[in-house]
């Protein structure tokens, strides 16, 4: 299997290491935070302004601080925001206390941490490709893709476990514990490979890099994957938001079912992560929007569904195509060169975070008002967006602008619309 050549590769293998710990804490956390605000103070609303700190500074970062996310695109300055993500999960239960002050202390910590991951996330993304040989770009990004999703889904389940045996600040400092641990595998493969290409601003005499206005510009189906990305989050509150509520309105179900079927869904994605990586779609952009098609039509017919096996059908319809989607779009911005690759990266997490603070606000009136309606009306929404982009796409119509962007230092801005860019990236090891 191609993932376990890929972590025969020693810098493969500690990156792989550093990311799994960095995102199970980042999920333990985040599960015993929401808890304990939950269960200090009994406010859904506080519940959910935990969520929305935690993901703002993406959104505040990827809009006017590029320049600062840039000055973390290395593996040592990533092992130094680890290590303060371990010093601020330890920290937090002890500033926690029921009450005003000890409850804006960890909104605070929260925030601080959400910053941290705002800082971490679209720079280690952008390293990721740099790891590879030529043609290994989409099973980089599948491998990756994958650990991140085996992370959240055994982030909540390990954070529920810990909590029954375990008191609340011994559960933080585990979390800081697997965030100091990655750090330390990023600090020692600081010390093993040679300083990534830059991807700060350029200074002096150096070529300045192509703008995000310019690569969008100039490669608009870059632009239209990450919008339409951005609204799968409709899709993502739905089935988590509104399962339970759909569950009790239209079926004859107990709780296990719902487990069950959340777990269904989880499954789904694991099986359709391998298929994405050994892709090496030449029409990348009708493969996403297809996917991600097949995600929103799914989520639309659940409204409809009038089983449980049928409900769970389509949950598992969904978790498999939606990594399909997800990892050939980030295989694609893989293949720019450092300082576009980042800051389309950085472009891709903005759209998606402000995609999901929008799917918190909208989701659960619509899910009051009528659960079947929620999901008839996000998965119609990411249904007709996706068409709309993909169908030009599937049909080689789709927009190329006047040329490409240069693509690993091959390509030069303005280049003929026929020098299609390739999967191959130089070996930036």
């Amino acid at each position: 299997m191609e993932y376990a050549r890929l972590l025969r590769q020693r810098p493969v293998l500690v990156l792989w290491l550093a990311r799994s710990l960095s995102m199970l804490a980042d999920r333990l956390y985040a599960t015993a935070v929401l808890w304990s605000v939950w269960a200090g103070t009994g406010s859904a609303s506080l519940t959910g302004l935990v969520a929305l700190l935690e993901s703002l500074p993406y959104v505040v970062l990827g809009v006017v601080g590029r320049r600062v996310v840039a000055r973390f695109s290395s593996y040592g300055a990533l092992g130094a925001v680890d290590a303060l993500r371990a010093g601020v999960a330890v920290a937090l239960p002890f500033a926690w206390s029921p009450d005003a002050r000890g409850t804006a202390v960890v909104l605070g910590g929260v925030f601080v941490l959400g910053v941290l991951g705002a800082l971490f996330d679209p720079n280690f993304e952008a390293l990721v490709p740099g790891l590879g040989r030529p043609g290994q770009v989409q099973s980089l990004t599948g491998l990756f893709d994958l650990t991140s999703r085996v992370a959240r889904i055994t982030g909540h389940a390990c954070a529920g476990a810990l909590l029954l045996v375990v008191t609340k600040s011994q559960l933080f400092t585990c979390v800081g514990a697997a965030f100091a641990v990655s750090a330390a595998a990023l600090a020692g493969l600081a010390r093993l490979l040679p300083p990534p290409p830059s991807a700060a601003p350029a200074e002096g005499g150096r070529r300045p890099a192509v703008s995000v206005t310019a690569l969008v510009r100039e490669r608009p189906d870059i632009g239209l994957a990450i919008g339409v990305h951005g609204a799968l989050p409709l899709c993502v509150a739905a089935t988590t938001i509104g399962l339970p509520a759909l569950l009790a309105d239209g079926h004859d179900t107990r709780a296990g079912a719902y487990g069950l079927i959340t777990a269904v869904s989880g499954i789904g994605a694991l099986i359709g992560n391998p298929v994405a990586g050994g892709l090496r779609p030449r029409a990348w952009l009708a493969v996403c929007c297809a996917a991600w098609a097949v995600d929103g039509l799914a989520t639309a017919s659940m409204a409809a569904a009038r089983s449980d096996l049928v409900l769970g059908s389509l949950c598992l319809l969904s978790g498999l195509a939606v990594p399909v989607g997800t990892v050939t779009m980030r295989a694609r911005l893989g293949t720019y060169p450092p300082a576009e690759r980042l800051r389309l990266m950085a472009v891709e997490h903005t759209a998606t975070r402000v995609g999901t603070v929008a799917a918190i606000l909208v989701l659960p009136p619509l899910v009051d008002a009528s659960p079947a309606g929620a999901f008839l009306t996000a998965g119609t929404v990411v249904a007709l967006l996706t068409g709309a982009v993909g169908g030009p796409a599937l049909v080689g119509s789709a927009p190329k602008g006047r040329g490409t962007v240069p693509m690993c230092g091959y390509r030069r801005v303005g280049a003929t619309s026929h020098d299609a860019p390739s999967d191959d990236v130089p070996d930036f090891r």
